[in-house]
């Protein structure tokens, strides 16, 4: 059993954004979910971003589309920011 250090909070918009993704593609659904679930065994695993997104950090899920998150130190809290395209997520 794995233990996850981290509990997770999911910005409102977020939750919007993950739902149309359930119904549309379960694979792509499957595929964040697994890289949320590596994220709060160990945050500070993947990239940290810099200016103008410091302070976050980003994970490739399915194939060309990026999870953005942030972590909350003082509350062991992952904040899931933003889910997009790579060529948009930036912008």
């Amino acid at each position: 059993m794995i233990f996850l250090s981290y509990k997770l909070e999911i910005r409102k918009h977020m939750e919007e954004i993950f739902e149309k993704v359930a119904k549309k593609d379960h694979v792509q659904e499957r595929a964040i979910k697994n890289k949320i679930k590596q994220i709060l065994e160990d945050p500070y695993r993947f990239k940290p971003l810099k200016r103008p997104m410091q302070g976050k950090r980003r994970v490739h899920t399915f194939g060309p589309f990026v999870l953005v998150y942030s972590i909350q130190e003082n509350e062991k809290c992952v904040v899931i920011e933003d889910y997009d395209h790579h060529d948009r997520i930036y912008k």
